[in-house]
């Protein structure tokens, strides 16, 4: 098991960054309340495909749990039942964790394939404890680092749940966002730890202080994108999903500031690439982050003046989770350089 461990990590990575993947495309599509309760799914392991399955009608059965929409208000049934000809309300008990009554079956597919990466995601993380508890007499940095980002991915799934729960109420989307990106930081520190790779890199006093910087740059930059997407959110409430014109109608002083903040990432990790350059410090990574933020650049630019093509939204949160690892791991990298 103990070579194979870094194989496990490396899966480990890439199943979290599928569930930003899935997470990108369930924000970009709208489709966080396509399943109005959680774990399941209108009270369904397996979701409707139609709405006649979460509609009442006479003389159908119902199980235990089981949601329906009437009226357009979500009704979960008390036990299991078989309807009379008509709706009898002590049968049902009022969803009274959010009014929201709605189906969209393309919506509740997108937001469980969602859940069913992060299921999948959980059982590879199982296998990471277990591999990690064999290094427990060597290196007891490596399990303990293992047991933390399974905590977080738990304390995920319970946030996951309170997302569902209040109707996306803002700041929890935020929260929800950053500690994604803490274990990615605590996978690439696994990664580092385990990893074969001998190879030295040049110590630069300036360039390691602002890749430092630009670690926690991202991380603002991240916290403050989710906050405007939190934002459009709000707009395709009031004006619905298809009027993506109106998405960034009078946005607040959040998004100045996210799109203002670009050109500060961008002078950082400019100067990471032109120190990179003239010092021949090695790093290879630098030039992988400065394609990924033309990239955030571009697919931003395209979302304001372009009115949100499709996949730009998933491009632009997909690639900011990547430049933030690649971020993390090169400071991890560069903490390990020697001068010469």
């Amino acid at each position: 098991m103990k070579s194979r461990f870094p194989k496990i990590v490396q899966i480990a990575i890439i199943s979290v960054y599928l569930i930003f993947l899935a997470g990108s495309i369930v924000r970009m599509t709208g489709s966080g309340m396509g399943c109005p309760d959680w774990p399941k799914c209108f009270g369904y392991y397996i979701p409707p495909t139609s709405e006649e399955q979460i509609t009442w009608k006479p003389n159908s059965e119902f199980k235990k749990g089981f949601i329906i929409i009437k009226d357009e208000v979500l009704f979960v049934a008390e036990n299991d039942i078989k309807t009379e000809s008509k709706f009898n309300k002590n049968n049902w008990a009022n969803y009274t964790k959010h009014d929201y009554a709605k189906f969209n079956k393309f919506h509740t597919w997108t937001e469980y394939i969602n859940r069913l990466a992060t299921v999948l995601s959980g059982f590879v993380f199982l296998f990471l404890i277990y591999g990690a508890a064999k290094f427990w007499k060597t290196k007891k940095t490596i399990p303990l680092l293992a047991f933390a980002a399974f905590f977080l991915m738990l304390v995920e799934a319970a946030l996951g749940k309170m997302v569902v729960d209040t109707n996306l109420k803002p700041g929890m989307i935020t929260i929800h966002m950053v500690i994604g990106l803490i274990i990615i930081a605590l996978l690439l520190q696994l990664k580092f730890i385990v990893s074969d790779d001998k190879k030295k890199y040049n110590y630069n006093s300036i360039f390691n202080k602002l890749l430092l910087i630009s670690v926690v740059f991202s991380l603002i930059q991240v916290a403050m994108g989710t906050q405007v997407r939190q934002f459009i959110d709000e707009q395709v409430k009031l004006f619905g999903f298809e009027n993506k014109e109106y998405s960034l109608m009078n946005p607040s002083f959040k998004f100045y500031f996210h799109r203002s903040f670009t050109i500060a990432i961008v002078l950082v990790n400019f100067g990471l690439f032109y120190l990179n350059k003239i010092k021949n410090l090695g790093y290879k990574l630098v030039d992988w982050i400065v394609l990924l933020i033309f990239i955030e650049t571009i697919t931003g630019i395209l979302m304001y003046y372009a009115e949100f093509p499709i996949g730009t939204q998933a491009i632009h949160l997909l690639s900011g989770a990547i430049l933030f690892g690649l971020q993390f791991y090169l400071w991890l990298q560069s903490k390990k350089a020697v001068s010469f």
